[in-house]
């Protein structure tokens, strides 16, 4: 066991560490752009966000695809809060959809303002109010995004 991983268990936090999800799981990709990403060795999401830190380095990832920097910064937003371990490639969506951008907004953003909004897009979209989360998986969502955003 390393020097950090003792002084986390003595401090009683153990850090959270950001998900990475292979990028055929990012949604809104097309097949086409899948294998594209992959042949450009772009193959996980936290591999998104690094080649897509910076907005000169979106852009030419836009010209590569031939697509609007908007395109591009949708798909870095969704890697962005799929590093959240329980909202992961499955709900990162609905929450860019409900209008949270990124870990940090999520992590200042109260379990009353979004399960409301998350229940709404759920029903729209699915017809189906049983399968929306719940709002402990919500509040489970926010309190890892303030766990990452905080580094503890």
């Amino acid at each position: 066991m390393g020097l950090d991983n003792w002084q986390q268990k003595l401090s009683g936090v153990e850090r959270l560490e950001p998900s990475n999800w292979p990028i055929e799981q990012l949604p809104g990709l097309s097949d086409e752009q899948i294998s594209e990403f992959q042949q450009l060795g772009v193959k996980t999401t936290l591999h998104l966000l690094h080649n897509g830190r910076t907005s000169e380095h979106r852009q030419a990832i836009a010209n590569h695809f031939h697509l609007h920097v908007q395109h591009v910064n949708k798909w870095i937003a969704l890697a962005n809060l799929a590093q959240i371990p329980s909202v992961g490639c499955m709900h990162c969506g609905h929450v860019l959809h409900a209008g949270i951008a990124s870990p940090r907004q999520l992590a200042q953003t109260s379990v009353g303002r979004l399960h409301p909004q998350i229940m709404k897009l759920h029903v729209a979209e699915m017809q189906r109010q049983d399968l929306c989360p719940k709002v402990e998986d919500v509040n489970q969502w926010i309190h890892e995004a303030q766990k990452l955003t905080t580094g503890s």
